[in-house]
């Protein structure tokens, strides 16, 4: 009996394995990418637009995009943008247009960019090859342009009932 117990709260459950290859072939189906790996909760495509796609299915599902590329083409920007719709449902165009600004500034800045379109929140930053060399990592090209899409959910405040607007409960 404790062997059981162990062993069903070590594996993730059934219907956790399922959700994740609906999103994954969600995701294959909105991008056009191919599915290069998945192992529990996490999934790796294989897309020509990025030098890294990957899905982590746990809550809330999120998508890492990675670039070696300091000015990726437009083609990474567009792949955003179609991940966004099958990940959150937001306007594919909104969230291209969002990723090509967020890594715009954060070209000009140096620092990680966030913003939001729709129901999607993106973070971008690009980092500089000379961050690589001092990592001792010149030869291994590391991603210089790197973005985490994640589904953006609105904070819904409730009244409480029975107070009036300066009441506190307690």
């Amino acid at each position: 009996m404790l062997t059981a117990i162990a062993l069903s709260a070590a594996a993730p459950p059934a219907w956790a394995a399922d959700a994740c290859d609906r999103l994954t072939a969600r995701m294959i189906r909105a991008t056009g990418a191919s599915l290069a790996g998945r192992e529990a909760s996490f999934a790796v495509f294989r897309a020509a637009d990025a030098d890294r796609m990957s899905l982590d299915c746990r809550t809330p599902a999120r998508m890492a995009f990675g670039s070696r590329d300091r000015e990726p083409a437009g083609a990474f920007f567009v792949l955003i943008g179609l991940a966004a719709e099958g990940l959150t449902g937001a306007k594919a165009g909104a969230v291209e247009t969002l990723a090509r600004d967020l890594h715009r500034d954060s070209l000009l800045t140096g620092l990680p960019q966030t913003g939001r379109a729709g129901h999607a929140a993106l973070r971008c930053e690009v980092s500089g090859q000379g961050l690589a060399d001092a990592l001792g990592l010149g030869g291994a090209s590391p991603d210089l342009t790197r973005c985490l899409l994640v589904r953006h959910r609105k904070t819904v405040l409730r009244r409480r009932a029975g107070l009036f607007g300066g009441a506190q409960a307690g």
